[in-house]
């Protein structure tokens, strides 16, 4: 494709209808794309309002699915759980293996530790010993400077845990780093952190440029930057499904639950040992996590760095869940760090985002933490369950048919004839494609 012709300056300061005229016009037929566009706008203005202030240069909704995985029993409590993703079968499979464990005493989840990371990155030209003298001033004076940022989020029963001195020095000259710990409560604590980073900031420089007793040069401290880590291996959840091999009986029909549980384990234990895989294994995980994070308003990409950080903590990434058959138990395990927030931003702004919590239960964020990844779990044994048997694209292909009956256009009578006629056939475009064009010239 051709290069476009640069906008012209100002797009941003245009009124909404511009803006869409504007872009409408790098289209073939600008006046059946401001069509389109306007179609997804909210018919109630303050509501398209909020939406259109959520993000920047805004011209219309862009529509994801918004499905339900019933009867999902975490640590003895029955969820219904909303999962927004498009990409089909991945409710379908949270949903089953809900039902499959859901006989089998349901999942079991906990939460370690909830601490989350931000830093201070500072260049200082002084040394290590002279910077450990002056630390315990320096942490008074950023806790003092802090408590009226602080004071709400204490009252809540966090605030910031700890704050730790780190040296650099011998990788990048002068540079050292401030790392805080925080617990954030109920809120994911994005803006609270670097709010209280930022202000570290500026506490720490005025408090170097106050050292009179310094020499001039150690007087000067850079703020390079402050900020948040996406990093959260303090801030996890780990859940797990387990029972006697003996109850994966007929998983397989050719195996014993026994021999299954062996075949399942060696599935899982090659994405610990193949990047390859462990990536498209990771990957079925977050299908279910993400949709969860998404529909209640959080922010899945932050989750999913995290995710894949902690897969790679060993040096290798592998995969995040892991399987042991002990005693006749099979265990199938996963665990991920995970910030999650049920109070503040879109959780509560976004009114789908209020009601998927409001479904779950008004959820603490831990409780949150659990239940996305069960989903998360919960995909990944659909995922390997079909992969060790009967393979994934039958299942795939048959949720998939809808899509491809709707690209083909096929009239509601077609798309009938069309489920009922590939029940029992291998479903592939081609294949859909051949028999729309078969029944249309019948």
């Amino acid at each position: 494709m051709g290069s476009r012709e640069r906008i012209k300056k100002g797009f941003s300061k245009l009124l909404k209808e511009e803006k869409l005229k504007t872009i409408a016009s790098y289209f073939e037929n600008p006046g059946e794309v401001i069509s389109l566009l306007k179609s997804y706008w909210h018919s109630d203005k303050g509501q398209q309002k909020l939406f259109d202030e959520f993000s920047e240069n805004t011209i219309t909704n862009y529509i994801m699915p918004y499905g339900i995985s019933p009867n999902v029993m975490i640590n003895g409590k029955n969820y219904i759980v909303p999962m927004v993703i498009e990409e089909s079968s991945v409710v379908a499979a949270a949903s089953a293996a809900a039902k499959f464990w859901g006989d089998r005493g349901g999942f079991h989840a906990e939460v370690p530790d909830v601490r989350k990371v931000g830093q201070v990155h500072f260049g200082w030209k002084g040394n290590l010993e002279q910077l450990e003298k002056l630390f315990p001033a320096i942490k008074e004076r950023l806790l003092n400077d802090t408590e009226s940022i602080t004071a709400n989020m204490k009252k809540r029963g966090g605030g910031i845990l700890d704050i730790q001195l780190i040296d650099y020095t011998s990788k990048i000259a002068d540079y050292y780093q401030l790392r805080v710990e925080f617990n954030t409560c109920d809120s994911m604590g994005a803006n609270f952190i670097n709010t209280v980073l930022e202000q570290f900031g500026h506490s720490l420089h005025d408090f170097f440029a106050e050292q009179k007793e310094l020499p001039e040069a150690l007087r000067q401290c850079e703020i390079i930057m402050t900020i948040l880590s996406n990093n959260t291996p303090d801030c996890r959840v780990k859940v797990w499904v387990e029972c006697p091999v003996e109850q994966l009986d007929g998983i397989d029909e050719h195996l014993s639950g026994a021999e299954y549980a062996v075949k399942f384990k060696k599935a899982v234990d090659i994405a610990h040992i193949d990047t390859d895989r462990a990536t498209t294994h990771n990957k079925g995980i977050y299908n279910g996590i993400d949709a969860v994070v998404i529909a209640t308003g959080n922010d899945f990409r932050a989750v999913e760095a995290a995710g894949h950080t902690y897969a790679s903590r060993s040096g290798h990434y592998e995969s995040l869940s892991t399987v042991t058959i002990t005693d006749g138990i099979f265990h199938f395990e996963l665990e991920v760090p995970m910030a999650l927030g049920t109070v503040g931003g879109l959780t509560s702004l976004h009114p789908l985002a209020h009601k998927s919590l409001e479904l779950l239960g008004n959820p603490t964020a831990p409780e949150l933490m659990t239940i996305a990844a069960t989903m998360g779990l919960a995909n990944n044994f659909s995922a390997v369950r079909s992969l060790t048997t009967k393979g994934i694209q039958e299942g795939h292909m048959k949720m998939h048919l809808n899509n491809i009956l709707n690209q083909l256009k096929a009239t509601d009578e077609e798309q009938r004839q069309a489920r009922e006629y590939f029940k029992d056939k291998t479903v592939s475009y081609a294949a859909v494609e051949q028999y729309l064009k078969t029944l249309r010239q019948s």
